[in-house]
């Protein structure tokens, strides 16, 4: 009976592996924000807010991919803020090659508390960078990043 019921475990845990999820999504909700700015632990960090549904994001999420690959080493958070399945999400990651990015998804409704605890002027325009030195200094950056100077950024 014994070796019944570990074969049931071992094949139980098997068959959980073979089909876990590999992409780690993480919601992000009200309240989060410090704690992100946080893991920096002073070092520059790039939060980047964009939407499964917004045209400009659809088009630069692959070349975010890139340059992630290229600079594992950098501090990069990827936050998506429509209201859609994970499902979704998870497909645009894959497809951008950010699978193993620090992802998060909005997990409440996307309204102006949330934003305002993120940045009081920001109205919910997407995509949005929020660049954060190492002095904790802040700065928006609206629209579609400028690779070059964002890698100029994070070296200064």
């Amino acid at each position: 009976m014994k070796r019944i019921v570990l074969a049931i475990a071992i094949f139980m845990t098997v068959c959980h592996l073979a089909y876990a999820d590999p992409m780690n999504l993480k919601p992000y909700q009200q309240g989060d924000w410090s704690s992100i700015i946080q893991s920096a632990n002073g070092d520059p960090i790039a939060i980047h807010f964009w939407g499964v549904t917004c045209p400009a994001c659809v088009k630069e999420m692959p070349q975010w991919g890139t340059f992630v690959e290229k600079n594992k080493n950098l501090k990069i958070i990827f936050i998506q803020v429509d209201d859609v399945s994970p499902e979704m999400i998870k497909k645009m990651l894959s497809k951008a090659k950010l699978d193993n990015a620090n992802n998060y998804y909005v997990s409440s409704p996307f309204d102006e508390r949330l934003r305002y605890e993120i940045d009081p002027k920001w109205r919910g325009e997407t995509p949005i960078t929020i660049l954060v030195n190492r002095k904790g200094q802040t700065n928006r950056k609206t629209g579609p990043i400028n690779f070059s100077q964002l890698q100029i950024w994070f070296r200064s």
